[in-house]
């Protein structure tokens, strides 16, 4: 049943879950002009200690209605909070200050409320996440794309040779965490069940039993006893964990990107609107990745809903699927109650629209994951899981800092 549902979700083109279902309606990526962000000037700053403590959660979110009441950045604040902390994989670090060109200010987008609104984090009876066992899902795209931190958080594939995830997955606000220093990316693939080589020594084994000597054949046939044994006990596990447990490719992390939004150091509280940060592989891989998209509002995304990915620490190493209605929105913000743990924070949040001018679907990452926070709403504090919006400014530094240089990122 659950792949069933899954075969829908993910092979069915127009269609969403909500309640059953939505009819087809016409949902596609508008290509728009981004601002350019230009590098300006970097300089050296001292290493890191990287002795802060993985932060899941900020001290203190700015809810909906606060910030619609905040004046609206100015350029200069702008160009602050892009500005960049490169930190490479020797510990030394720099910082990269920018200059915002072509932007036009937008209107702010606070008013927009989703289906349905949950005042309580709740699960409809089971939980609504998917572990993904089913190797014909596990690797290939989109799910492929999802990848492990070695600071326990989730990330995405987004080149040959980046993965976007949390900032707060490698940075506190202040200073970068432990194990940050020496920072590796996992891979999915799937455990290999036997060898080639065991299976011709197996061979190998019964040709010489079968040769007469009985001292050796009955060394051998010890052999093959034990090997009996412990493919039962593996098997006793159950059917689900050995087809569906991944096994990871690790990489390490040439060099990670924090806007300085996230990375105050001493200059006051970490914006949650900045919890984003790129990852440059030491290494490129193979494997198909998911493009970069801009987030629309609520009203553009199909029944409202958005999908994620990760590796929830209560499944240990199973990769977990979630998708769910958004419940509000801010400028950088989508608020909402996708059933998560700790684990699946850093994980690409995605729709999937149809190309223009074109008959085929397209899966784009339009948010970031930055996991549950509690935020001030009315003056009462009320529990949701965030995920920070790619907005055109987040778009063009995105891309700046995958390409080098904005030549090609002026559509988003």
């Amino acid at each position: 049943m659950e792949n069933m549902l899954l075969w829908l979700i993910f092979f069915t083109p127009g269609w969403t879950l909500i309640d059953g279902s939505e009819m087809e309606r016409d949902f596609t990526w508008h290509l728009r002009k981004v601002p350019r962000i230009v590098s300006e000037r970097t300089f050296h700053l001292t290493s890191p200690t990287f002795e802060a403590d993985a932060k899941m959660m900020v001290n203190t979110v700015c809810g909906i209605e606060c910030q619609k009441e905040l004046p609206t950045p100015s350029l200069s604040e702008l160009e602050d909070y892009l500005s960049y902390e490169t930190v490479f994989e020797n510990g030394t670090r720099t910082l990269t200050r920018v200059k915002v060109q072509d932007l036009v200010f937008e209107p702010t987008q606070n008013t927009t409320k989703g289906a349905s609104v949950r005042r309580k984090r709740q699960v409809y009876g089971t939980d609504s996440r998917f572990s993904i066992l089913d190797k014909r899902f596990l690797t290939n795209f989109p799910f492929s794309t999802a990848v492990k931190l070695s600071t326990g958080c989730s990330g995405i594939l987004i080149s040959p040779q980046h993965v976007l995830t949390a900032a707060h997955c490698v940075h506190d606000g202040k200073d970068y965490v432990k194990g940050s220093k020496k920072l590796r990316v996992g891979l999915l693939k799937m455990r290999n069940k036997s060898g080639g080589k065991k299976r011709r020594g197996s061979k190998r084994s019964r040709r010489e039993t079968s040769g007469g000597d009985q001292r050796e054949g009955t060394r051998e046939h010890l052999q093959d006893r034990v090997k009996a044994g412990r493919r039962r006990k593996q098997s006793g596990r159950g059917q689900r964990v050995s087809e569906g447990r991944p096994s990871f490719r690790w990489t390490r992390v040439k060099n990670t990107h924090i806007p300085k939004g996230w990375a105050r150091g001493g200059m006051g509280d970490a914006a949650l609107d900045y919890d984003y940060a790129l990852l440059e592989l030491k290494r490129a891989h193979k494997k198909k990745y998911m493009e970069l998209g801009i987030s629309p509002t609520i009203k553009k995304m199909p029944g409202g809903m958005i999908h994620f990915s990760g590796f929830d620490n209560d499944r240990a190493d199973q990769l977990v699927y979630r998708f769910c209605s958004v419940s509000d929105e801010s400028n950088d913000l989508l608020y909402q109650y996708c059933d998560a743990e700790s684990g699946s924070t850093g994980s690409g949040v995605y729709l999937r629209l149809k190309d223009p001018d074109k008959k085929n679907w397209k899966r784009k990452i339009i948010a970031v994951y930055s996991g549950h926070q509690w935020v001030d709403v009315h003056g009462v504090q009320k529990d949701y899981n965030v995920a920070v919006r790619i907005t055109p400014l987040k778009y063009a530094q995105i891309c700046l800092w995958i390409h080098g240089n904005d030549a090609n990122c002026a559509y988003g």
